[in-house]
């Protein structure tokens, strides 16, 4: 094959994967525009207070869970590149386990640690303290920043790790103090982090929907994307829910836009635990600090996890695993996430193949250009939320079929979709690392085509693929948006499954249906890893 034909291809495959994203995302704002009885009247909508009560809060509480993410990130990151401990890369991976926590599950986890009758409220009420609401604002970023936290480090550690050997090597020999350290070498990395990070963490919390179901605590704390789940599925007002969803999109395209334009590099992938090359050995004070946090932050990240083991075991799982309702719930469930991560990736890859096609090296100007506007297309997907896009293929199938036996095909569209900014994170660095390194060898060996796919970019993504395919398999086995709003009899997954259980007030059967659909996403995320993973590391 020649290098033209192979480009030819490559881009191909990316005009078909574009083309179907934008065919599906613009479908669904289509139809909203198109409804019937729709009229968009922006004075009205200005002069609503309900939906500015809506607006308001959906950014007050995004912008402080990305403030509190960011901030606490900034010291475990410092903390975790900073000293040299064998658990270093185990504690990066326990850190992955929030994301691979279905969201239902960890708002559970929060109740359980943080609630009125919760670890953290039955310590205070020994003390003679009041006891905590977790209901709320405060319950709503204490969950995203359990979320996000642990994001927003790995983003920061894997900027400290692209930090060349050299400036390590220069500041051990110049016996930099750790302040002059921080100012010359680690803040401008992090800072190149920083607008990425922020950006990412601000749309995840904006368009967050099922903590805020399940947190939020009446009218005053209800985002857009409650809101239109209420529209439809409560009220069944279609013509509030259009206009609820398009101030959605506009508002998140106006932020993500601000927010990009800040971001001048693409952003790094999530780091794993690489052995950092440092030479400038932390002082005793800086040791005891950094363990002092890494404890405060390993303890917030991992007590929920053991609060939901613990209510979990409490339950009757043995009762549980023989209803056929929770084995119909689970098969449909593994069905759906196992499709939607497929896909994910095979739209993610198809994308990322064209950008790092064959003289498009990492180092050109063309290939940094084109990595900008794929990271940037990665946030353009957050910009119509799975609320949004599921509202409007619930109008538009409403009309012409039945809704609910599309359900299916609609979900697993809706979560690869909401998966592929995680997958184009984890992948793009690696394809363009190995572009960087291989790309110029290739070429003068006349590698194209399945060759180059098996000799270059293969041995590249093989472990970040495995990554990319369990966050895509967890975060849709974890997902509640599309389920709760296409859900029925014939269609329940594991999380609407456990919602249900929750609004009927079976807490123990709710506790124990949580241990299980959070030991299976793990359980499906080591799979996954290690069925992608190198020869050499699974030996």
């Amino acid at each position: 094959m020649t290098r033209r034909a192979d480009r030819g291809w490559r881009l191909a495959a990316a005009a078909t994967a574009g083309i179907s994203l934008a065919l599906f995302l613009g479908g669904a704002l289509a139809a909203l525009l198109a409804t019937p009885g729709v009229r968009l009247d922006p004075a009205g909508v200005l002069a609503d207070p309900y939906l500015r009560s809506v607006v308001l809060f959906t950014l007050e509480q995004a912008s402080l869970s990305t403030l509190l993410s960011v901030a606490g990130a900034l010291p475990l990151a410092l903390a975790l590149h900073r000293t040299r401990f064998a658990g270093r890369g185990l504690l990066l991976r326990l850190f992955l386990l929030p994301q691979a926590l279905p969201v239902l599950v960890g708002a559970l986890a929060i109740i359980a640690v943080w609630g009125r009758n919760g670890i953290m409220s039955n310590g205070l009420a020994s003390l003679g303290l009041p006891r905590l609401d977790v209901y709320g604002l405060p319950g709503i970023l204490i969950a995203h920043v359990f979320f996000n936290l642990p994001l927003a480090t790995r983003l920061m550690v894997a900027a400290l790790d692209a930090v060349p050997a050299e400036s390590w090597r220069l500041a051990g020999q110049l016996a930099f103090p750790p302040a002059t350290t921080f100012r010359v070498i680690e803040w401008p990395a992090i800072r190149r982090a920083l607008p990425g990070a922020a950006s990412l963490v601000f749309m995840l919390c904006a368009t967050s929907f099922t903590l805020v179901l399940t947190l939020g605590g009446g009218p005053a704390a209800t985002t857009l994307e409650v809101a239109i789940y209420q529209a439809l599925r409560y009220d069944f007002d279609p013509g509030r829910a259009v206009v609820l969803a398009l101030v959605q999109v506009v508002l998140t395209g106006l932020v993500l836009a601000l927010l990009l334009r800040l971001n001048t590099a693409p952003a790094n992938g999530f780091s794993l635990g690489r052995r950092p090359v440092r030479h400038d050995g932390p002082s005793l004070p800086v040791r005891t600090a950094a363990i002092v946090i890494l404890s405060l932050g390993g303890g917030f990240v991992l007590s929920p996890f053991a609060a939901v083991v613990a209510r979990g075991l409490a339950a009757d799982l043995p009762r549980l695993l023989g209803e056929a309702a929770v084995q119909d719930a689970a098969l449909t469930s593994l069905l759906v996430a196992t499709a939607a991560a497929t896909l994910a990736l095979a739209l993610s890859t198809a994308l990322l193949l064209a950008v790092y096609a064959p003289r498009a090296t990492a180092g050109s100007a063309t290939a940094h250009s084109r990595a900008r506007l794929l990271d940037h297309a990665g946030g353009l997907v957050l910009v119509v939320p799975p609320v949004v896009i599921g509202a409007g293929w619930f109008l538009a199938l409403r009309q012409v079929a039945d809704v609910f036996a599309a359900a299916p095909v609609v979900v697993v569209a809706i979560n690869a979709v909401m998966a592929m900014p995680f997958v184009l994170r984890i992948l793009g660095p690696a394809l363009a690392s190995s572009a960087a390194r291989h790309d110029r060898l290739a070429e003068s060996l006349g590698l194209y085509g399945l060759a180059r796919l098996r000799h270059v970019e293969w041995p590249a993504v093989r472990g970040p693929l495995g990554l990319a395919f369990a966050f895509a398999l967890a975060l849709s086995l974890g997902d509640l948006g599309a389920a709760a709003l296409f859900g029925s009899e014939n269609f329940t997954t594991l999380p609407l499954l456990l919602l249900n259980r929750m609004g009927s007030y079976r807490t123990a059967d709710a506790a124990g249906l949580a241990l299980i659909l959070g030991v299976a996403c793990l359980a499906l995320m080591l799979c996954a890893e290690r069925a992608f993973a190198p020869r050499e590391d699974v030996a």
